[in-house]
C-alpha cells in the first residue's frame, strides 16, 4: 500500500509525487493516457523527421519557479534553450516590437516606435528587480502568502503598496496607454496577457502582462532540449529514483472515501489501490467534485459554487513542418522564439470581445513558436518545427468569418479554421504557406481527448480573471488545495494560482499533505501520552 496516490501525471502531479517522495512516502501516479506528461509532451507525429510539441512549448514560468528549481532536473538530463530573441510582435507596415535578452536591445527598439519609450521599458524592468522574486513567491506558495507578502511589504515604502496593488489591477491597455507612447510597449504588454483569457479591457490583464513580459525579459522563453517531453521525462526520472512510480493507461474513476476520509481510489478496471496516509488529485476541480468524488461526501456548497465555474478560452493549435525559416516580413521576428500576430491593440480588443460574444474570430489573434529556432535540434538543418494557436468562444454561438464554423469540429471545420490561422500568418510571412510539409490539426475536443484537464481545449484549467484567482480559485473559500474531504487534496490548475507550468498547485498539494499528516501524528502521540496516564491512575487535570 503505498503512502500517497496521485492521480495524474502531468507536470503538477509529479512535482506533488517527486515532493512527497522526497519526504520519505511511498507514492504511486496513476496516469489515464499511455504516457505521462499532460500538456507536457512532444511526439514526431507531424513529420518523422521533425519533433513537435503537441500543447505547451515554451517555460518562463519553470525557468523562473522555486519549486522546480528546487528539483534539480539538470541532474536527470535536462537542458534548456533559447532562441536568440524572446518574443517578436510585429506589425503589417513593417514595424516589430521585440523583447530580446539585453534589456538595452527592448528598450531600443521600443525607442523606435516613440522616443522615451525604452527608458520606461528599464524603469518597470527595474521595478522587476527590486519586486519581482518577493512577487513571484507570494503568487506561488499556498494562499495567504504570509511570509512571502511580508517579504514584498517590507521592499515597498509609503504608498508604494498601494500604487503597486493599482497597477496589478490595472487593464494592460490602460497600463500601456499610461506608461508608453508608443505602441510598441503597449503591444508587449497586452499580447502577453492574451497568453491567458485577458483582454485588454479586463481588470488585472494589467498586472499578468507586465508579469509575463517581466519573466520574458529576465529569464527568456526557455524550451526544453529535445521537446517539451523531455522535462516530463526528467520529471518521472528523478520520481522512479526515489522509488516512486508511475503507471499510465490507469484511468481513476472514483476516490474512495471511508469514515469521511478518502482513503484511496478505483480505476476503470475495477482495481482499488488503497492510500495509507493522502490522495492527490492533478485533475480539474469540475473533474475531481462531479465524476470522482461521490455527491454524498461533499457539502451542497460545492456544487453551487461550481454551477458558476469559469472555464478558460478554448484553444485551436495547429503544427507544421516546414521546409525553411518564416519568411517574416519583420526581420526581427525571424530570430525569435515566440511571434504574436496582431496588427495593434485594437485589434486585441476585437479579437477578444468576438470570443466573448461567442464568435469564432475572423482574424485571429496568433500565437506562434519557432522551435527549431529555439532549438536547432527539432528538425533538419536549414527547416523549421512550428506551431501556432489561437484562442475561441467555450460555446460557438456564430462564425464572424465566412466558413460557417459552428463547433461541431467535423474534417471541413477544422480545415477552414487551420486555413484561417494560416491566412493570419501569411499577412505577416508572404509564402509562408509554400513552406509547409505537413501540418497536423488540434481543434477543441482533440486536445481534452488527449489531456482531459483541456476541458473544451481550456488550457488553464479554468480561466485566470480576478473573479477566479486567490481565495475564488477554484470556487470562493481559502485558496488552498485542501478539499472538503480530509486526506483528498486538489493539485491542479484549478487549484491557486492556476496555469502554467511552474508546479505550484502540485507542490502546495504535497506540502499539505506532508502537513496534514504531521499534525495528525502528533496528536495521536498526545493522545496516546494522556490515555496512558489515565492508565496507570497519574492524575490527569481537571477543568475550571
Amino acid at each position: 500500500m503505498p503512502d500517497a496516490v496521485v492521480i495524474g501525471a502531468g507536470p503538477n502531479g509529479l512535482v506533488a509525487a517527486n515532493l512527497l517522495a522526497d519526504a520519505g512516502w511511498s507514492v504511486q501516479v496513476l496516469e489515464a493516457q499511455n504516457e505521462p506528461g499532460g500538456a507536457l509532451r512532444s511526439d514526431r507525429g507531424v513529420h518523422p523527421d521533425y519533433v513537435s510539441d503537441v500543447f505547451s512549448a515554451f517555460y518562463p514560468l519553470a525557468a523562473a519557479s522555486p519549486v522546480i528549481a528546487a528539483l534539480d532536473l539538470e541532474k536527470e538530463g535536462l537542458r534548456w534553450c533559447q532562441a536568440p530573441r524572446v518574443l517578436a510582435h510585429p506589425l503589417l507596415d513593417g514595424r516589430c516590437a521585440v523583447i530580446d535578452h539585453d534589456r538595452h536591445a527592448t528598450a531600443a527598439a521600443l525607442d523606435a516606435f516613440a522616443p522615451g519609450d525604452g527608458a520606461v521599458w528599464e524603469r518597470l524592468c527595474g521595478v522587476w528587480d527590486r519586486l519581482g522574486g518577493s512577487l513571484l513567491g507570494a503568487v506561488f506558495t499556498p494562499f495567504p502568502p504570509v511570509l512571502a507578502g511580508a517579504r514584498l511589504a517590507g521592499r515597498l515604502r509609503g504608498g508604494g503598496a498601494l500604487r503597486l496593488a493599482r497597477t496589478m489591477m490595472l487593464p494592460v491597455r490602460r497600463l500601456g496607454e499610461e506608461e508608453f507612447s508608443g505602441e510598441g510597449g503597449r503591444l508587449l504588454l497586452a499580447g502577453n496577457a492574451l497568453h491567458a483569457d485577458l483582454a485588454p479591457e479586463a481588470a488585472g490583464s494589467g498586472g499578468f502582462g507586465w508579469m509575463m513580459s517581466m519573466l520574458a525579459q529576465t529569464y527568456g522563453f526557455p524550451v526544453p532540449a529535445g521537446g517539451s517531453g523531455e522535462l516530463t521525462g526528467a520529471l518521472v526520472r528523478r520520481l522512479e529514483r526515489r522509488g516512486g512510480s508511475v503507471r499510465c493507461g490507469e484511468r481513476v474513476t472514483d476516490v474512495v472515501v471511508r469514515g469521511g476520509r478518502a482513503v484511496g481510489v478505483r480505476t476503470a478496471s475495477g482495481e482499488g489501490i488503497a492510500a495509507r496516509k493522502a490522495v492527490l488529485a492533478d485533475v480539474t476541480a469540475p473533474d475531481l467534485y462531479t465524476r470522482l468524488v461521490d455527491a454524498k461526501h461533499l457539502p451542497d456548497r460545492v456544487f453551487e459554487d461550481l454551477r458558476r465555474f469559469h472555464w478558460d478560452f478554448a484553444t485551436f493549435k495547429v503544427d507544421w513542418a516546414l521546409d525553411g525559416p518564416i519568411p517574416w516580413t519583420a526581420n526581427e521576428a525571424r530570430t525569435a522564439g515566440t511571434v504574436h500576430l496582431a496588427d495593434g491593440v485594437d485589434r486585441l480588443t476585437r479579437f477578444a470581445a468576438q470570443i466573448s460574444m461567442g464568435r469564432v474570430p475572423d482574424e485571429p489573434f496568433v500565437l506562434l513558436g519557432q522551435m527549431t529556432t529555439a532549438d536547432a535540434g527539432r528538425s533538419p538543418a536549414g527547416t523549421e518545427s512550428a506551431w501556432a494557436y489561437t484562442h475561441l468562444p467555450q460555446r460557438i454561438k456564430a462564425d464572424a468569418g465566412p466558413d460557417r464554423i459552428s463547433g461541431i469540429w467535423d474534417e471541413r471545420e477544422q480545415e477552414a479554421m487551420a486555413d484561417r490561422v494560416e491566412a493570419q500568418v501569411e499577412r505577416y510571412a508572404p509564402g509562408f504557406r509554400g513552406h509547409i510539409v505537413a501540418r497536423r490539426i488540434l481543434a477543441p475536443p482533440t486536445l481534452e481527448a488527449m489531456d482531459a484537464n483541456l476541458r473544451g481545449g481550456a488550457i488553464n484549467s479554468g480561466t485566470t480573471n480576478l473573479h477566479q484567482q486567490l481565495v475564488f480559485r477554484p470556487t470562493p473559500g481559502t485558496g488552498r488545495p485542501e478539499t472538503p474531504v480530509p486526506n483528498l487534496y486538489l493539485a491542479s490548475a484549478s487549484a491557486h494560482p492556476g496555469g502554467g507550468v511552474h508546479g505550484a498547485p502540485g507542490a502546495n498539494a504535497a506540502r499539505a499533505a506532508l502537513r496534514a499528516h504531521r499534525v495528525g501524528r502528533a496528536f495521536s502521540a498526545t493522545q496516546r501520552v494522556l490515555t496512558r496516564r489515565g492508565r496507570g491512575g497519574e492524575a490527569l487535570p481537571r477543568g475550571g
